[in-house]
C-alpha cells in the first residue's frame, strides 16, 4: 500500500491553555496529508483543480487517542482506503514524530465532481490522472 507522510510541528495558535491540540486541527492536517499526498504521486491538488476536478468532502471521522502537543512534531500518514465509481477515501494516521506513537486516526470519503458539483466518471478524467489512480489500485489489491 502507498503511503506518504507530511510532518506539522503544531503552533501554538493551535493549542488550548494546556498546550494540547485542539481537536479540529486535524481535519485541517488531513487536507494537509492530502495535499501532500497527490503532490508526492507528482501530481498536486492544483493541477486537478486546473484539469476541473473538484474533491468535496462527504465524509469524515476522527478518533483520538493520545494529544498532540504545541512544538511536538507528527507525522501525517496518508493513504488511499476507498476507490470505487466516484468515491475516493483516504485513511490518515497522526503519529508523534520522535517516538512514532498513534495519537489519532482519521478518515476522509471525497467524490469527483465538475465546477458544477456534477459527478465526473473515472472515463471522464485525465489519462495522467487514471494513470496514477491505477497504479494506486495494483499497489492495493481490494480498493
Amino acid at each position: 500500500m502507498y503511503t506518504n507522510d507530511a510532518v506539522i510541528r503544531p503552533r501554538y495558535s493551535e493549542t488550548d491553555q494546556m498546550g494540547v491540540i485542539y481537536n479540529g486541527y486535524y481535519y485541517m492536517w488531513f487536507e494537509v496529508g492530502r495535499s501532500e499526498f497527490f503532490r508526492s504521486l507528482g501530481y498536486a491538488y492544483k493541477q486537478l483543480e486546473q484539469e476541473g476536478i473538484i474533491l468535496p468532502l462527504t465524509e469524515s471521522s476522527c478518533k483520538y487517542y493520545k494529544p498532540a502537543m504545541y512544538d511536538e512534531e507528527v507525522l501525517i500518514r496518508t493513504s488511499v482506503d476507498y476507490l470505487k465509481g466516484i468515491r475516493l477515501g483516504f485513511k490518515y494516521e497522526v503519529l508523534r514524530k520522535e517516538d512514532g506513537e498513534l495519537l489519532a486516526e482519521g478518515k476522509t470519503l471525497h467524490a469527483f465532481v465538475d465546477s458544477n458539483l456534477k459527478p465526473i466518471r473515472y472515463k471522464m478524467l485525465s489519462e495522467n490522472f487514471r494513470a496514477i489512480l491505477d497504479k494506486l489500485r495494483e499497489d492495493q489489491p481490494g480498493l
